[in-house]
């Protein structure tokens, strides 16, 4: 078994062009495979406003999947935190053996999602635009903003966040990292109102975004609800969309945006909902035009955690890093 730390996979797995393939083909691999993925197990620790998720998928044809353990604490930035942790194994499909551990801290969570929004809008939104805005001013919305540049050509970003001194410091950061010009919002209607763009990033439990902001041309990647009790969005979204698609139907029924739709009676629990997958692997059509009122619901798959996992530890290893070996004494030989 090889163990990698952080660093070590920070050296190797960054946001980039080769990383956007890997999570879009797991998308499509949903769409077009009998990918076993069950449903989420999380644990709540509401004391501590924190959350720990399990997710897993087995996706035909692989040699290894993916075990991942992810925590959200959000109330870690007053301990000088970040607020995403976790770490992934790697378990043989053929023997059920542990191959590796991924102790990245949340960094391939962080980067997986933030591929998911770029692909996302790289179907989704018009092809050219001018102004982004994102809901968040935490490491998320940094990732977000570094992936959308990966598929969209912009000029400035709008940023609102429940604290003035973490937007100052996101746009003090990001305009030397991306370098567009970055605006600080003081309301988050102002940010959907002028914006092409939108990200939300937040683990809000009311929505943040309302109908009556949405206009012509518009989309909206949420991927900050992820647990019931969340919402970004106002239940009535998703039905007035013109195109409203989810990373999967029945996860995000049981757990983004959809579940407040069908809950308030905007839409059944059998309404036809494209899947992203469905569009990235050219079942179903993305915009179809710059009118279009565009929104996706991202609740983070573990097929995406598969993807990237694999990608990591392959990248790792042909690239001559073996981490810290486990000799495994049952076998008799070193893993």
């Amino acid at each position: 078994m090889h163990i990698f730390t952080e660093s070590e996979i920070k050296q190797f797995v960054t946001l980039n062009e080769q990383v956007l393939p890997v999570v879009e083909d797991a998308f499509t691999q949903l769409a077009t495979k009998e990918v076993i993925m069950p449903p989420i197990m999380r644990v709540d620790v509401k004391e501590n406003n924190g959350e720990v998720d399990v997710k897993t998928a087995y996706i035909p044809g692989k040699d290894l999947f993916a075990l991942k353990v992810s925590s959200g604490f959000f109330n870690n930035d007053q301990l000088g935190l970040p607020s995403a942790n976790g770490l992934m194994m790697l378990i043989s499909a053929v023997t059920g053996e542990p191959k590796a551990l991924l102790l990245d801290n949340g960094y391939l969570t962080e980067i997986r999602t933030a591929a998911a929004g770029a692909i996302a809008a790289k179907y989704l939104a018009k092809e050219r635009v001018k102004t982004v805005g994102v809901i968040g001013t935490g490491a998320q919305a940094r990732y977000q903003m570094k992936a959308l540049q990966l598929v969209r050509d912009f000029e400035r970003i709008i940023v609102f966040g429940r604290s003035r001194e973490n937007a100052r410091k996101f746009k003090d950061e990001m305009e030397d990292i991306l370098q567009v010009d970055i605006q600080l919002a003081e309301t988050a209607e102002a940010v959907v109102r002028n914006s092409e763009i939108v990200v939300t990033t937040t683990p809000a439990k009311q929505p943040i975004i309302q109908v009556d902001w949405l206009h012509p041309g518009l989309h909206i990647t949420a991927m900050g609800s992820d647990a019931e009790e969340k919402q970004e969005l106002a239940a009535n979204i998703p039905k007035i969309a013109d195109r409203y698609v989810c990373d999967t139907k029945a996860q995000c029924a049981r757990l983004g945006e959809l579940r407040h739709a069908i809950a308030q009676g905007y839409l059944s629990s059998n309404a036809p909902v494209i899947e992203l997958g469905e569009v990235t692997a050219g079942k179903m059509a993305g915009r179809l035009h710059d009118k279009e009122i565009t929104v996706c619901d991202l609740t983070g798959t573990g097929a995406q955690d598969t993807a990237i996992a694999l990608y990591a530890y392959q990248f790792l290893i042909e690239n001559g890093e073996i981490g810290l070996e486990i000799y495994n004494k049952k076998s008799h030989h070193f893993t």
